[in-house]
């Protein structure tokens, strides 16, 4: 510094000039000092970056946060983000998986559950994997574990878990049988009849990994007992029985003989893991089957439960029962998050779990202790002969609900008189007492929120810095009833028993996710009826506990109505004194919902006080938008992420097919565009050599209108402005 003020004095500057230049080159090396330490994140978090950052994880990590601290892409230059890179699987049938970046490779799925992996900055394809299975089912992610020498991806496959080589994607031949192992096995009952596919992917402890599985609602169902297995090996190293055996804690919740018969009380929406702790929180499912328990009469503990486990052995360290007797299909539907929180001005360590309802579950991480006051009410018992559902249900009280939690005639569809008169004249004759009302025979019930949510499997996003939870919602009324079982025999007896609980008596479906059964035949041939029968399809299980004479009745029965008697000796499915009516969206004579809109929302709730920063409408239709009913909201599955660069991406939304950024702050929307199929999956973010990605699958499949696929798309920002 001193010979540079030499070489200016020979220019004849004057002292002033001297001491303003030597001021300049401070205030230089200080801008530069701190554009350092902004790239190693140590200024000013929502300006973080990095050369190399993956998104390991389901979620992000074992938290679950869907958060990411990258802040390239901000609220400042998100309205450059542009196309990258596509990758298309080439394949129908929709997507609702999450990749996960490790290393600069993006693994994913296709929507047969073929593995890929991809250059994550270019998304050229570097391999492929294919079991020689086709998944049919949901399969909504993947896992990483790796050693000082071992690096693998561990994928469901229907009922398979498979373990691969990162590197080339063949198999580990020393995992399992031939590089998997089947779920069907180790759950105490014959293998072959077991219903249960991988839907979310495992989570990794050490060197173990941690699976659930996907039941049926009705019986037969498998127990949902939580497993975990040696990531190198593919031994069992524990389970938990989710309905407790013999001298297990809650077995005097059920019947005698339950943990032999009963089935369901599984994790299917995924776990969060405290590394530091070595605890695992494990969401369970309702018992099957979901709508009359008397056959499981009493509180039916796991079910509905949030669940705390440590890690390394499965042994319960607490538990939180959410609903009991569930009859309403109440379960958890997302994995929990964690995160810090303050409370009476101290770091607490806490549990986040949404709920279907709308509301949002708050506990201390190592008591169980409720962070939020949660109160209990007394409801109307069962009309239904057998059933005694539980006289008490609790809910918290605060935060307030993130849906609404009842319906009015003021509150039904007013597209035009016409429709809204039709509303109300349908609305009239239904039941709508609010949450936890049994089902009764021959009336309808409001279900509301729907079966489907409030929160659904995308799980919501919480911003660590701040204590903000982000929540995906919808607001769809379902109508349902129960019917008498004449407890005939026959082909109409195995549809009755596996089919109708979704499809309805009469076979009328749901669409579009529960499609009419009516004309069948015209659509697919016998042999791909009974194959999406045996192997199940979307939201549908299979049902390998038919046999072949039954499969085929049951295919005949489809086909043309003919009740069929069974000529073998076989024993037909459990058989219920009382069936639901089929899942139905209350929607108006055009397909739409009969309620006023939002149908669906985006929640931010800071968890600290409880209070909304802000609540907007989520989606709409394109053919009301173009008639200039907008904003409406729409159903939406899949969830939001949230980055320290201000921003929160969401795609979701069920019909416009778009992909969306709000700033975190304030809800405004900075950015959309238009993808080539609903984006009904959470995102990804990730940087590779210096730029920041952000990827979403884009499947489609949840309205007819716009048939399905399987693309993945990545965006950024343009080369030159990146920086």
């Amino acid at each position: 510094m001193r010979a540079g003020l030499v070489e200016l004095q020979s220019v004849r500057f004057s002292p002033m000039h001297i001491r303003g230049i030597r001021r300049l080159a401070y205030s230089l090396l200080a801008y530069s000092m701190a554009g350092v330490l902004l790239t190693l994140g140590q200024l000013q978090p929502e300006r973080a970056s990095a050369e190399n950052q993956d998104w390991p994880a389901w979620g992000g990590g074992v938290e679950n946060l869907h958060y990411s601290s990258l802040a390239q892409i901000n609220r400042d230059n998100v309205n450059q983000l542009q196309v990258a890179w596509r990758f298309d699987t080439e394949e129908q049938g929709g997507l609702q998986t999450s990749p996960i970046v490790v290393d600069g490779v993006l693994y994913g799925l296709t929507p047969t559950q073929k593995v890929f992996a991809l250059d994550a900055a270019t998304g050229k394809l570097l391999w492929k994997f294919d079991s020689g299975i086709k998944g049919s089912q949901p399969d909504r992610g993947l896992a990483y574990w790796s050693s000082a020498t071992d690096k693998r991806i561990i994928v469901g496959v229907m009922n398979f878990v498979y373990e691969l080589d990162a590197a080339t994607g063949k198999p580990i031949s020393s995992f399992g049988k031939d590089g998997r192992i089947d779920l069907q096995e180790g759950l105490g009952r014959e293998p072959r009849w077991q219903s249960i596919a991988l839907t979310s992917p495992p989570v990794v402890y050490k060197d173990l990994f941690i699976v659930g599985g996907r039941n049926p609602e009705t019986l037969p169902a498998p127990p949902g007992d939580v497993r975990a297995y040696d990531a190198r090996t593919g031994l069992s190293r524990w389970s938990f029985h989710t309905i407790p055996h013999p001298g297990e804690l809650g077995y005097n919740t059920w019947p005698r003989n339950a943990w032999q018969q009963s089935g369901a009380a599984n994790n299917w929406a995924g776990m969060a893991v405290d590394t530091k702790r070595d605890i695992i929180y494990v969401p369970t499912g309702s018992a099957a089957f979901d709508f009359y328990g008397a056959d499981r009469l009493g509180d039916n503990l796991f079910a509905d439960s949030l669940i705390a486990l440590q890690a390394d052995t499965g042994k319960r360290i607490w538990h939180y029962q959410a609903v009991k007797h569930d009859l309403w299909d109440r379960d958890f539907p997302s994995a929990p998050v964690l995160v810090a929180l303050k409370r009476d001005g101290k770091d607490v360590e806490a549990v986040v779990q949404t709920s279907k309802q709308g509301f949002v579950y708050l506990f201390d991480r190592i008591t169980g202790k409720p962070l939020n006051p949660i109160e209990c009410h007394k409801y109307p018992p069962s009309t239904i002969a057998g059933e005694m559902a539980a006289a008490e249900q609790c809910l918290p009280a605060t935060p307030v609900p993130y849906a609404r939690q009842a319906i009015t005639e003021n509150e039904l569809t007013n597209r035009s008189p016409e429709i809204h008169q039709w509303a109300v004249d349908h609305f009239r004759k239904i039941r709508n007492q609010g949450q936890f009302v049994p089902f009764s025979v021959g009336t309808e019930t409001l279900v509301f929120p729907g079966f489907d949510g409030g929160a659904e499997w995308g799980g919501p996003a919480l911003d660590p810095e701040t204590g903000v939870i982000y929540i995906n919602s919808n607001e769809m009324a379902w109508v349902a009833a129960l019917f008498e079982d004449t407890g005939e025999h026959g082909a109409r007896a195995i549809y009755m028993s596996q089919c109708a609980v979704c499809h309805g008596d009469k076979m009328a479906g749901s669409p579009p996710e529960i499609p009419t059964l009516s004309g069948i035949g015209d659509r697919l041939s016998p042999v791909d009826i009974a194959t999406t029968v045996r192997k199940g399809k979307g939201r549908m299980p299979g049902f390998p506990n038919l046999y072949e004479d039954q499969l085929n009745a049951l295919v005949n029965f489809l086909l043309t109505g003919e009740n069929k008697e069974l000529s073998s000796a076989e024993p037909l499915p459990p058989g219920m004194k009382y069936r639901l009516t089929g899942y139905r969206r209350f929607l108006d004579p055009e397909g739409y919902p009969a309620i006023r809109p939002p149908w669906g929302t985006l929640n931010a709730i800071d968890l600290n006080s409880g209070a909304y920063k802000w609540k907007i409408t989520l989606g709409e239709y394109p053919e009301l938008a173009a008639k200039g009913i907008k904003d409406t909201g729409s159903e939406n599955y899949g969830g939001p992420i949230v980055t320290a660069g201000g921003l929160l991406f969401i795609g979701a939304t069920n019909f416009d097919k778009k992909f969306r950024v709000f700033d975190k702050r304030s809800g405004d929307l900075l950015w959309e565009t238009t993808l080539p199929f609903s984006g009904n999956a959470t995102p990804v973010t990730y940087a590779v050599k210096g730029r920041q990605y952000v990827v979403i699958a884009a499947g489609g499949g949840k309205d007819l209108k716009s048939g399905s696929g399987g693309v993945y798309v990545a965006f950024a920002l343009p080369n030159e402005t990146k920086h």
